[in-house]
């Protein structure tokens, strides 16, 4: 166990050494001091699950349902339990520090990374994310509250100047970090990439150092995210103890030149440097190995915990005329674009190689006993679907295809060019981030990938190419995709890589064809490097599609529907349509999905209708359908969990975790979401999800917080204890509401008991109708009574931010307390603070 004497070490260490310190060794390390015994410090992706040290042939992990998904259990043992398996997983594969959970908010729809965060509501996100930390925290991984704050968009999100009142600064995007804290004592913060009112966070002496250590009094380490750091003295200064990615853009000679022209004060270095010699010690406390190799687990326990969660996620919005739960030993089909299709995560740096995964059409064909028939109907693909998985080695004994790594390209090899690195790989998209091979010197390379691809039928098919470097791509000796002689810019891979290229081929049914994908790493793109993100050596991805007549396809959905009386209709996005580096144009569903679904449902009103997405999608179908779920990116387990739901072996119990407006427009972010010549204006303040319909009177499509089951609730008997007010509010008083809920159904089910705060009308000030300010879950058999009590803090729960006194405000006055849950019966009880007052701190 690596224990330093954190003084003693401080003041053994040379100037060099303590700047070598404040920055990464490389893209997931710290820098070690062999001299003083200071080992480095591993850290990894998060947050839907620990990817180990490697974008490219990464070790396989455990990926969890994506975090509004998670978000919409509403169950915080859930999380916990969540949270040891990251624990579990960071320990199996050496990572003394997760860079999980983020938090931002879902201010708008389009957010591209909208599905790694819990929720529009910071009270639930910050509650989850406490709960998931110590979950974490419990395993000796030190845990990483990202992206503070305001990092709530994709688009320029390097230079973007997020304008924001310090009301919903306090109120919304920062409640999430402060709530959490309340719960577990993270390791470590991660800086967002943007500005907040013209400066950049990982400079921002205010939010840092004012805020979160002074305010909150916090101190753990705080890491800029990856590339997110732009100066040197400002950001020391301002308390940025770690900037990440190694190596070093800002704190070498630099800092020593700062340092010594009295820019930067030694003692200020000293604090950046304690910082990191504390993360050490937190890390050696792990006796996780420093250095260790990355292995996986594969629990059968951990499949268990993913299939519930992804179960437990699943949001129930209709259920006309009880139509689910569906029964196994009748025949059903399955239609869709996601229905033979693992959309089980995100894109992004969320995103990793899982051990497995379900689709839906495997987990219903895995619980139906009858015959189960499927439809196509339209893909859902934004681009070609990977090869890879579908093509065998040369010799046919694996899946996949062999890369071999050159320092000469093709045309200049000769029988005597040797492959300086040889891999099997079976993923056909490759990030080439921190991918490394000492026989390569510098930064140019190129590969081969050859295998087989025998298709399974008759039909012309398309092939396509995306490079952060250059490709081609031969079948059978021709050319058919050439993104090398003429490149445009596009938007995968974090916005480094091209457009798609694309080809296509008639090919035979069961006929093998030899693939051969040459690659150019990054030196041979023809493409300006504008991105601020270093990738290395560059990326690749070739894929491929049998052609569809999309009416042809339709028809064949319509006509299954027609003859069935059970169907799922599994439909929705993923880690393409949604992905960090881009948001989205719009809320609608690829092309195509739209009019399948309506066209099924014209013919078959009680197709149940399953949507998968991070985020809300328009349904212009809606009035036609009496089934609809919203089942997100559910993580290896998500064809299983959905199977259970719809068969009824799990009652459905989700709550949304946040608004489905019924369109784009009714958000409140509409007019000012995405950066408009650098800047973005938060234009809706504290009127964010939930708050904005209520407050407008806008009618979502569906509102936060609902979610139907296969039983009923009745809530009954609201009490109220308040603590009598004492001379010092941050004594702590407490308002606890308690009530007695039933299950009034014929099924055992969860209830979610959701506690809000509606506030008395102060002059001058405009407060949401009602703010959540607690919440409870609990399990009950049919027929059967709990009595349940929820506890909140008076100050958190009856408190605004004051932006003249600077500080919260708990006014004087009548407030009530809301219960709500499954079903619109609501209880109330009013309680009163009897005299002003105003408080700071966590």
């Amino acid at each position: 166990m690596v224990q330093l004497d954190i003084e003693k070490t401080l003041s053994e260490l040379d100037l060099n050494e303590k700047i070598a310190l404040t920055a990464g060794a490389d893209f997931w390390h710290t820098v070690p001091i062999e001299r003083l015994k200071i080992p480095s410090v591993r850290t990894s992706d998060g947050p839907n699950g620990v990817r180990g040290t490697r974008f490219f042939n990464g070790v396989p992990s455990a990926c969890l349902p994506c975090s509004t998904a998670l978000g919409s259990t509403w169950d915080v043992n859930l999380l916990e339990q969540i949270g040891e398996l990251l624990g579990d997983e960071a320990r199996s594969k050496g990572v003394h520090v997760l860079l999980g959970p983020t938090i931002n908010i879902q201010r708008s729809p389009l957010g591209g990374r909208g599905f790694e965060s819990f929720s529009e509501d910071g009270l639930l996100s910050g509650v989850l994310a406490g709960y998931y930390c110590k979950g974490v925290q419990s395993k000796g991984v030190g845990a990483t509250l990202k992206h503070f704050v305001c990092n709530d968009q994709e688009h320029e999100r390097m230079a973007v100047d997020t304008i924001v009142t310090a009301r919903a600064l306090r109120e919304i995007y920062l409640v999430p970090f402060q709530q959490a804290l309340r719960i577990c004592q993270m390791a470590c913060f991660m800086t967002a990439y943007n500005k907040i009112n013209g400066c950049h966070v990982s400079e921002n002496a205010s939010i840092i150092g004012d805020i979160l250590r002074k305010e909150w009094k916090w101190n753990g380490l705080v890491m800029s995210d990856w590339f997110g750091t732009y100066s040197t003295a400002e950001a020391i200064n301002a308390g940025l103890d770690l900037e990440m990615p190694g190596p070093t853009r800002w704190r070498g000679s630099i800092l020593n030149h700062a340092i010594n022209s009295r820019k930067v004060a030694d003692h200020v270095l000293d604090e950046r440097v304690r910082n990191v010699l504390n993360l050490v010690n937190h890390a050696g406390k792990s006796d996780i190995p420093f250095g260790a190799e990355e292995k996986g687990l594969n629990r059968p326990e951990d499949q268990k915990l993913l299939r519930r969660a992804a179960a437990e996620s699943i949001v129930l919005l209709r259920n006309n005329n009880s139509v689910l739960p569906f029964d196994k030993i009748k025949p059903i089909a399955v239609i869709g674009p996601n229905s033979k299709v693992a959309a089980y995560c995100g894109g992004g740096s969320a995103s990793l190689p899982p051990y497995y995964t379900v689709t839906p059409f495997e987990g219903i064909t895995n619980a139906s006993k009858a015959d189960v028939k499927f439809s196509q109907g339209a893909y859902a693909h934004q681009t070609l679907p990977p090869l890879g998985p579908l093509m065998k080695t040369l010799d046919g004994k694996k899946q996949g295809f062999e890369f071999k790594a050159y320092l000469e390209p093709p045309e200049e090899r000769n029988s005597d060019s040797k492959p300086v690195d040889e891999l099997h790989l079976v993923n056909s998209t490759g990030f080439l981030a921190d991918y490394k091979n000492p026989r390569i010197p510098g930064q140019l390379f190129y590969a081969d990938m050859e295998g087989t691809f025998t298709p399974a039928e008759d039909g012309l098919y398309d092939f396509g190419v995306i490079v952060i470097g250059s490709g081609k791509l031969f079948i059978d000796g021709e050319l058919v995709v050439d993104n090398a002689t003429t490149q445009r810019q596009g938007t995968a891979m974090f916005g480094s890589a091209t457009v798609e290229e694309k080809g296509s081929k008639e090919l035979k049914g069961g006929t093998s064809y030899k693939i051969l994908f040459q690659y150019g790493s990054r030196p041979t793109s023809k493409l300006e490097n504008r991105s601020v993100i270093d990738f290395g050596l560059g990326g690749f991805a070739f894929g491929t599609g049998k052609r569809i007549d999309k009416e042809e396809s339709i028809k064949q959905a319509v006509d299954l529907a027609s003859k069935m009386e059970q169907v799922i209709l599994v439909a929705g996005l993923n880690g393409e349509w949604e992905t960090e580096g881009n948001d989205r144009e719009h809320m609608d569903l690829p092309p195509g999905t739209d009019e399948l679904i309506s066209r099924v449902l014209d013919v078959n009103p009680n197709v149940a209708v399953v949507i998968q997405s991070g985020t809300p999608v328009t349904m212009p179908w809606i009035d036609k359908a009496n089934v609809l779920a919203q089942a997100w990116f559910g993580g290896n387990e998500l064809g299983n969990g959905l199977a259970d739901v719809l068969y009824g072996d799990v009652n459905p119990a989700g709550k949304l975790s946040l608004t489905i407006p019924a369109r784009l427009e009714d958000n409140p972010s509409y007019l000012n979401f995405g950066s408009e010549r650098g800047r973005v204006l938060y234009g809706e303040d504290v009127y964010v999800g939930y708050r904005y319909f209520e407050k407008a009177g806008v009618k979502p499509l569906f509102p936060f917080g609902y979610g139907l089951s296969y039983t009923t609730f009745a809530r009954s008997g609201l009490s109220l204890q308040v603590d009598s007010e004492k001379p010092i509010l941050e004594d702590g008083e407490r308002i606890t509401a308690s009530l007695t809920v039933a299950n009034t159904g014929s099924v055992a089910g969860a209830e979610t008991v959701q506690l809000w705060i509606q506030p008395p009308a102060i002059a001058n000030i405009k407060r949401p109708v009602r703010e959540l300010k607690g919440f409870t879950k609990v399990h009950l058999q049919p027929g059967e009574k709990k009595d349940v009590s929820i506890t909140v803090e008076k100050k958190i729960a009856t408190s605004f931010w004051d932006e003249i006194r600077e500080s919260w405000a708990s006014e004087k006055g009548e407030y009530t307390v809301l219960i709500t849950g499954t079903g619109e019966e609501a209880l109330s009880e009013k309680f009163s603070v009897e005299k002003s007052r105003y408080w700071i701190g966590l």
